[in-house]
């Protein structure tokens, strides 16, 4: 049975972003499991178009996993408000700064702190951004464009990849007339009505999607060079491609691991022999109990490199 959660939300400005918070092994967010040892925070941002409640079979797994988790709703989508439209002004930059504004709020919560200056021996839990797709993409934005502390303990990546054509293979390269034509009906009509793809979505949006299908680049973002940024990130990276994704092949996500020199990453292939199950793009979070497993690793491996002496 899939595990109920509790909905709140995070206002931005005219906009609010729906959170599902997950109860799990200390009872509430606001507890300790009975071991008096935090369990680490996995935060979960979605792929584009895709709501918070599809994650919750993975979620389940997570919990099962000895994880706190939290599921975010990107901007207009699942329980975020309002829905896109002619009148949405927003593009990478704010759902970048999004992502921040959820992770401030949930500092507010009992244990939850801060970044890797306080270990989890001092009383904070260590936090994980999850990012799925698009959602991955603004998490690394995140940890880029954020000043000083990003508030968080390591990134993972799954079926993650900047959409560039030139990575893809030679017989799915009409990513780039379809990126570019979808970014021509946004234009045209002021928001991308979600025909058979990403469900609806503010122009900027799929604006900074499209460039970066086009060049291999983000676009400057609130007059930062992002390519730079990305560089100078030193948050570990645990970074999974998935078996079956044409949307996400291996060679876009190796292409945001490139950008990310600086951080020390992970990087794995979850193959449906693993999984036990179909995998594709988005199926993988139906039949992702043994990556559960492997990102629970990875987070008690942050916090007993954070407990040895230095």
């Amino acid at each position: 049975m899939d595990p109920q959660y509790t909905q709140e939300w995070v206002d931005r400005g005219t906009d609010r972003l729906g959170l599902h918070i997950y109860p799990d092994p200390g009872d509430q967010l606001t507890g300790r499991p009975p071991s008096g040892e935090p369990s680490p925070l996995v935060v979960i941002w979605p792929a584009m178009g895709v709501p918070a409640r599809y994650y919750r079979p993975f979620a389940a797994d997570l919990l099962a996993a000895g994880l706190k988790v939290v599921v975010a709703d990107l901007r207009g989508t699942g329980s975020s408000t309002p829905r896109p439209s002619r009148a949405s002004r927003y593009g990478y930059t704010e759902l970048a700064a999004d992502v921040g504004a959820v992770l401030d709020a949930l500092k507010h919560r009992a244990d939850v702190g801060s970044g890797m200056h306080h270990p989890p021996s001092a009383g904070r839990r260590p936090v994980l951004l999850l990012g799925h797709s698009l959602g991955g993409q603004m998490c690394a934005l995140h940890l880029a464009l954020c000043a000083g502390d990003p508030g968080v303990d390591a990134l993972v990546l799954v079926a993650v990849g900047l959409p560039y054509w030139r990575d893809y293979p030679a017989g799915v390269r009409t990513i780039l007339p379809a990126t570019q034509a979808i970014n021509a009906v946004s234009a045209l009509l002021g928001v991308w009505p979600g025909w058979g793809f990403g469900g609806r979505q503010a122009r900027g949006v799929i604006r900074d999607w499209a460039y970066t299908a086009r060049t291999g680049r983000y676009p400057d973002l609130d007059g930062t060079d992002v390519e730079a940024a990305l560089a100078t990130v030193r948050t570990p990276v645990l970074a999974v491609s998935v078996e079956h994704d044409r949307y996400a092949p291996p060679s876009t996500l190796d292409r945001i691991c490139d950008k990310l020199r600086a951080a020390p990453i992970e990087r794995e292939f979850y193959t449906a022999a693993q999984a036990g199950g179909a995998l594709d793009h988005f199926r993988w979070v139906r039949a992702a109990g043994p990556l559960a497993g492997r990102i629970a690793t990875f987070a008690a491996g942050l916090a007993a490199s954070d407990r040895r002496p230095g």
